[in-house]
């Protein structure tokens, strides 16, 4: 209302119309995304899951979940929906925090695709050579923060 009050139907109507534009090129990604989600708990075992970034898995189950952060292409449209069914597959928060900034700090596809053709080699190599440690000391806070009594899951009162 600010904008039609301030700037004329005309305006309002643009940007009402780019909204909704907005609104139905995104729904069938999130929709796919979500789908994604839901199938990695139908194609994984629970059990793996959980042996190898559960809260038993220790400082390896950090390293998995950072190489596949680094590994898994896409946007956040699929990392996160995969990100919140490795949590329902009894992934610890440490490790799906780590898995999330791997995918976002050193993922392999942004790397390739934006900045080598940009920045070049040494700059992309060193960039990521910086960034390698920060997924696991993300992963590692998570895990002080739940053992500090912060809660991930409404189940967990």
């Amino acid at each position: 209302m600010t904008v039609y009050a301030r700037d004329g139907r005309d305006h309002f109507l643009a940007i009402l119309f780019g909204d909704v534009t907005l609104f139905g090129e995104m729904l069938p990604k999130v929709l796919a995304g979500c789908l994604i989600g839901a199938f990695v708990t139908l194609l994984l075992p629970r059990e793996m899951v959980a042996r190898w970034v559960g809260h038993e898995s220790g400082f390896a189950g950090l390293l998995i979940a950072a190489f596949f952060g680094f590994l898994l292409p896409g946007g956040p449209i699929t990392i996160y929906p995969v990100a919140g069914a490795f949590l329902i597959m009894g992934a610890d928060a440490g490790a799906v925090v780590t898995f999330i900034v791997s995918w976002t700090l050193i993922g392999y596809t942004r790397a390739l695709v934006w900045e080598l053709p940009f920045f070049g080699p040494d700059f992309v190599i060193w960039r990521i050579v910086a960034a390698l440690p920060l997924p696991i000391i993300a992963g590692l806070l998570a895990r002080i923060a739940v053992r500090a009594g912060f809660k991930y899951r409404d189940d967990a009162k």
